[in-house]
């Protein structure tokens, strides 16, 4: 299914002149308090999100998939799901791939798929935290970081596979989360397992053409419950020094304990250089991976001040960031659980941009915390939904896009092209 500019031009007729006054009132409004309105539409304008290629399907959990029907079966299908959350959105304009889940038949036809819709190719992902058919060696007990010399070169190998694969799409970057752990004291020795590790990546690192980048991300457990090698940011950035000036720290929302201060590592990773992107989700327990906004919104506008902030003031000479979602939509339509985390990152973005870093500054040197707050919560408290939508529709996206998603009932559409029994690749 693919979504026209003259169909959502149609679509929205009936909706821009409400949106029109809401946006012209917003904007009298920041412009009385000296907001560059139009500067920070064009910023929202230009925000992009990659969006996972597992991420078009039903998730799961350990108990049990429920099925939504009308699934991508294979590649070329997901790239079709993704240029529809594009069109509407105009804020998705990147897939990021994860092997072997979605190897490219044809790298050439692929990438000219893609390009129809506008999309280009972020990160790809490797997967060694699960034996796949035909491999000669499980990862039960670990991969980068395992015992066995022979499991090891087997895991880098297939890291060196994805970035040949990366190549051929014009990837710049590879993204390494591991499972490797243990489940029960003694299973492991800590440091031998992470010098492994650390010779591993070391490895891959080498591999890499010199205009990429190596994305290592950390989790405190699951699904090894006792230790996780690369366990918490300050192992990530001990890892990503080890290999060179061109591997970084990737962060996770859902990846940290809870009432992480994830704001705080955001922070101290771009003081020092070494951030390079994120995965965005949100979480009450652990890793829920849950639609962006869901449960924790302020804390995701607290990591955008620190980002925007950080980023204008990148005295360290962090590179730009890369941005994907990494949700599982186990209750929820795929397509319009994307959308919705989409408008939630956004959302934060603008108003983070929206905040007066130099007045929220000089609270700050004179210790004046109730003012320093009052900053903060007087720009989250400000409804920025007008200028999204206003960025959205400049670029030639919808007014509502889960309005329009209901309004020609895409996944009814989807199940009559695929029908109700394919399922997507991925978790």
């Amino acid at each position: 299914m693919q979504i026209t500019n003259a169909e959502i031009n149609l679509f929205n007729q009936d909706k821009t002149k409400n949106h029109k006054d809401q946006f012209d009132f917003l904007h009298q409004q920041l412009t009385n308090k000296g907001v560059a309105v139009e500067k920070i539409v064009q910023q929202v304008q230009d925000f992009q999100v990659a969006i996972p290629s597992w991420a078009l399907g039903a998730g799961g959990t350990r108990f049990g998939r429920f099925s939504i029907g009308g699934e991508p079966a294979n590649l070329e299908e997901k790239i079709d799901d993704v240029g529809l959350i594009h069109a509407l959105t105009q804020s998705a304009g990147a897939i990021s791939l994860h092997i072997p889940w979605d190897i490219p038949g044809d790298a050439e036809a692929i990438m000219t798929r893609a390009q129809a819709h506008g999309i280009l190719f972020d990160a790809v992902n490797s997967n060694t935290f699960q034996d796949q058919a035909k491999q000669e060696h499980s990862y039960k007990y670990g991969s980068l970081c395992h015992v066995d010399p022979a499991v090891r070169a087997q895991a880098v190998q297939h890291n060196k596979d994805v970035i040949d694969i990366g190549v051929k799409l014009g990837s710049k970057s590879l993204t390494v989360w591991l499972a490797d752990g243990s489940v029960f004291p003694g299973q492991l020795n800590f440091q031998k397992a992470l010098a492994r590790t650390q010779g591993s990546l070391q490895e891959i690192y080498a591999y890499m053409p010199d205009d990429w980048r190596l994305f290592i991300e950390y989790k405190p457990y699951e699904p090894n419950f006792y230790s996780t090698v690369i366990q918490d940011w300050g192992t990530s950035h001990l890892l990503a020094n080890a290999c060179g000036e061109r591997a970084y720290c990737l962060v996770d929302l859902g990846h940290h304990l809870p009432n992480t201060n994830i704001e705080q590592i955001v922070a101290t990773l771009l003081w020092r250089g070494k951030l390079g992107g994120f995965h965005f989700n949100d979480s009450k327990y652990g890793d829920d991976d849950v639609t962006v906004g869901s449960i924790k919104p302020y804390q995701l506008f607290l990591i955008f001040n620190e980002l925007v902030a950080g980023m204008a003031n990148n005295h360290a000479g962090n590179p730009p960031l890369a941005w994907m979602i990494d949700a599982s939509h186990n209750v929820k339509d795929p397509i319009e659980d994307l959308i919705q985390s989409l408008e939630a990152i956004r959302l934060a973005y603008a108003q983070a941009l929206i905040i007066d870093q130099a007045q929220l500054e000089a609270a700050r040197d004179k210790n004046d915390v109730t003012l320093a707050q009052e900053i903060l919560q007087e720009a989250y408290r400000t409804d920025l939904r007008p200028l999204v939508r206003e960025a959205r529709l400049r670029a030639g996206g919808a007014l509502d896009p889960i309005g329009y998603c209901r309004a020609v009932d895409i996944r009814r559409v989807l199940i009559e092209e695929r029908g109700l029994e394919t399922v997507a690749t991925g978790l």
